[in-house]
This record gives C-alpha cells, structure tokens and sequence, in this order.
C-alpha cells in the first residue's frame, strides 16, 4: 500500500465530527504522494523544489502517474505548487481507483439509484493495513491525516518526523491547507455580503 491509499481510507474509516473536506484531502494526498516518492528516491529535495531522479517502476500506477508528471527541467516546481497543481482533483482520482479495484463500493439505499449511493470501503487486507498503520501512530499518517481533521484516540502529542524533507513537505501540505480556510472563509464572508445586499434591495 502507498501513503496517499493509507491516508485516504483512514480518512473514510475514522469516526469524525465533521466530513473531511474533499480540497483539503487532496492537497494532503498530493503531499502523501511527495512523501512515498521521496522514499522511492524517484525525487529529491533541493530546498523546498523537488528535483526528480530516475523514475523506478512503482507499484501504484497513481504514484507512476505523479513521477510521470513531474517538471523535469530547471527550476524546478516547489513543493507548494506540486501540491496545488497535483492536488486539483487527486481525492476523487484516488476514490475511483480504489473503486475501480473493489476496496470500495457503493451502498444501495431505497428509492436511490445504485451509482448514486454512498461510497463505503469493505473489509479488505488493504483496510486493515491502513487501520494498523494509522494505529501505529506512524508518524507520516498521523500529521497527515490530523492536518485534515482526522482525530483518533491518541492523548499525546503527534509523533515526531525526523526526515528533514519529509518535514518540508509536511509544512508546505499545512500551509496550503491554511490557505485553502482562508480562501473559503474569504468565499464566504463575500458571498454573505453578496446576500445581504440582495435581499437589502429586494426588501
């Protein structure tokens, strides 16, 4: 299994107050596929810009087709753009190639059409691994997945990573996640606004 499969059904299978929302999960997954590349040493880090190496057959054609995109000339992309660039999408495209290989499937309910039902995982090998990764407090997962609002068990502090481009990529995943708030909130406020004038001059 590949860190962005693992952070994705973790996501899907912890209990939550809230939904995780779908543009933060893939800025994370995008982050998550940087991460597995980097243990691929299919990349590098020069600073904060990903400098890509010799691209090994990986055993996820999700992760093949992250590397297979990759800005293989100078300068090269910073991590921050990979992950706006990348993540355009990415939770989708990782539910649908789990559906694809059935760990997902989706759940009839009475009076709605079956492809209009809820995404839900099955028990699989796959699932389990994940839940015992995440169980793990495998640090990688866990700053990952809190980042988007997955809360587990744990009464201690997230555990430490000490790979310092890991880090790097983690703090980029968290700026962008701040970024993306800002830029809802941002909607929002205007978008309020919007109706209070509508409703100002309808009134």
């Amino acid at each position: 299994m590949t860190t962005p499969r693992d952070l994705l059904i973790v996501a899907m299978d912890t209990g939550s107050s809230r939904p995780v929302e779908q543009g933060d999960l893939s800025l994370a997954l995008a982050g998550a596929e940087v991460i597995d590349l980097l243990a691929a040493q299919a990349i590098r880090l020069d600073g904060d810009h990903i400098v890509p190496g010799y691209q090994p057959a990986l055993a996820d054609h999700l992760l093949d087709e992250a590397a297979a995109s990759l800005v293989r000339e100078a300068p090269y992309e910073s991590v921050t753009d990979w992950l706006w660039r990348r993540g355009r999408g990415l939770s989708a495209a990782y539910q649908a190639a789990l559906e694809a290989e059935g760990q997902l499937i989706r759940q009839r309910r009475r009076g709605i059409s079956f492809r209009a039902g809820q995404l839900v995982l099955v028990d699989s090998p796959t699932r389990r691994q994940a839940a015992d990764r995440w169980a793990s407090d495998e640090p990688v997962l866990v700053t990952l997945a809190e980042a988007v609002g997955v809360r587990g068990k744990r009464t201690g502090d997230s555990p430490d990573v000490t790979d310092d481009a890991v880090a790097t990529v983690l703090a980029a995943v968290n700026d962008a996640l701040v970024e993306l708030a800002a830029v809802r909130q941002r909607r929002a406020i205007e978008d309020a606004a919007f109706d209070n004038i509508w409703r100002g001059g309808a009134g």
